[in-house]
């Protein structure tokens, strides 16, 4: 009797119902909101429910909780995505794919041939020169997974990894191309793959978001436009949680507020949202409601959730978590206490899917290195190698891995030509974007470890076998989690939008 108290919807729609005993009296414009889209889709869901059409819980439960969980289109293998993207664009050719050719070639122009029709965002066409990577590479795993000498923690892992190396996009830009990779297309205003998956999927958690983003580094260039939600609610949208103080903004009540008093001022509010609801039906209102009682019920969950001192050591030194900076290295990537923060997102990615999370996104940038790539990549490098080995470990270690997809992806990759942005016909110690071709990495969620899909030419440059698009690997993603690409759809402006817009195939090769 003494605890707070949260009033249903259903109180604020019985008074709603009496404050009109007859429908004639009734506005028009409410009177034809709740027949074609309260009262009318409710009798219809309802009918379609029976009928084996819609699943249960989407007739009743989204209105209270539109985070509901859903049922997938079929079967799924990965019910959690840990999505880290590497913003900037890593060089293919210095972490993942070996070009001995280009090494021999260092320093040689490319015929004019090669040049004529692309477009760089720096490099001068006519000074361009062939630039070896300086680094080793080893085989690593049963299946001989080929990396650079800078990822050693992730070659210990290689057999849990899927290195796709045929990857290629249309945008040569950050921004465009970090939207393509995270929205299916280049342009503003799309939901991104975690909105599309929530909006698939809901979330098996109550207490926290089911799409959270973590930054470390220095924030990428898309900024909050890489965890939007587009034209789906804003439910749907990713919560970004701070790296210091309270992980999200005025979530703790200030000082003297007790809870009882925030209880009765969010029913309140409720119940003037609810009224709004029920004269307009607009689904944004019903997001609104579900995220102020999220936001309540993250007060307790949030701290508990950051809280590792209940961590073992051995956990917290396998991820790094108290690691030193590295004195001689730096630059883009670096950003206060750089290798630390990276190394506990891991690691409280792994303690958000435990807890039913449904998206977690790893922001880290930058990679962009157009120049000083000998002291910067290392950098890097040296930053994510073993706190992502060790959230694979432990997510196999604890029976997760299977169910639990984790990506390392960008926008793009590096050319095999040195940026020569001053002019000068010289090798230069950095890279330009490159659309042509990249590789990322994946594990678990049901797909192949231990094998290497795809292949560029001689140098790197254009991909050439098993080319992949950006959109075939989200119709893959989405597969995996037991949804057809085609079929999860949302109508917009007279069409139907998906992630993987009007293109995108599933991968079967990548399939266990």
């Amino acid at each position: 009797r003494d605890q707070p108290r949260s009033r249903g919807l259903g109180d604020v729609y019985k008074r709603q119902a009496a404050s009109h005993p007859n429908p004639s009296l009734q506005k028009r414009r409410e009177f034809l909101n709740t027949t074609a889209s309260g009262l009318g889709m409710a009798a219809l869901g309802s009918m379609l429910s029976n009928d084996g059409l819609l699943p249960q819980a989407t007739a009743s439960d989204e209105l209270v909780n539109p985070l509901a969980p859903k049922d997938p289109h079929f079967e799924p293998k990965a019910k959690a995505c840990i999505f880290i993207f590497m913003a900037g664009a890593p060089s293919h050719l210095d972490l993942f794919d070996e070009k001995p050719i280009l090494k021999e070639r260092h320093g040689e122009p490319l015929p004019d041939s090669m040049l004529e029709k692309v477009r760089f965002a720096f490099i001068k066409k006519e000074n361009a020169l062939l630039q070896g990577s300086p680094y080793k590479f080893s085989q690593y795993g049963e299946g001989g997974m080929n990396l650079s000498e800078l990822l050693p923690n992730l070659g210990s892992v290689a057999d849990d990894l899927l290195l796709v190396r045929s990857l290629h996009t249309e945008q040569f830009n950050h921004h465009p191309g970090q939207l393509m990779m995270q929205c299916g297309r280049g342009t503003f205003g799309l939901p991104t793959m975690g909105s599309w998956l929530t909006y698939g999927l809901g979330s098996e958690t109550q207490n926290l978001p089911g799409y959270v983003v973590l930054n470390s580094g220095r924030g990428s260039s898309g900024g909050a436009t890489l965890w939007q939600s587009g034209f789906l609610p804003s439910t749907h949208a990713g919560v970004l949680f701070r790296n210091q103080g309270e992980p999200v903004l005025n979530l703790a009540n200030p000082e003297g507020i007790p809870m009882s008093l925030q209880r009765e001022g969010l029913n309140a509010i409720k119940d003037i949202n609810a009224n709004r609801y029920q004269e307009i039906n607009d689904p944004e209102i019903a997001a609104r409601i579900a995220s102020y009682e999220l936001a309540f019920r993250m007060q307790s969950a949030a701290p508990e959730l950051i809280d590792l001192s209940k961590e073992s050591k051995q956990t917290l030194d396998a991820y790094g978590v108290e690691r030193d900076e590295p004195k001689d290295l730096g630059g883009r990537g670096k950003q206060g206490d750089t290798y630390r923060s990276f190394a506990k997102n891991c690691l409280l990615a792994r303690r958000m899917v435990e807890r039913g999370v449904r998206f977690v996104n790893i922001i880290y940038a930058s990679w962009d290195h157009h120049s000083n790539i000998p002291k910067e990549l290392p950098y890097n490098a040296g930053c994510v190698d073993q706190p992502i080995a060790a959230l694979i470990s432990d997510l196999k270690q604890r029976g997760m891995l299977d169910s639990t997809m984790v990506v390392w992806g960008s926008e793009f990759g590096r050319t095999p030509l040195g940026e020569n942005r001053n002019g000068k016909r010289e090798v230069g110690t950095g890279r330009d974007h490159h659309p042509y071709s990249f590789s990322m990495l994946m594990s678990g969620g049901g797909l192949k470890g231990g094998h290497t899909y795809g292949e560029t030419d001689e140098i790197g440059w254009h991909a050439t076998e098993n080319r992949v698009h950006v959109n075939d690997l989200h119709a893959t993603m989405l597969h995996q989690f037991g949804l057809d690409h085609l079929k999860l759809t949302h109508r917009f402006q007279g069409r139907d939008y998906r992630l993987t817009d009007v293109g995108g195939k599933v991968i079967p090769e990548w399939i266990n």
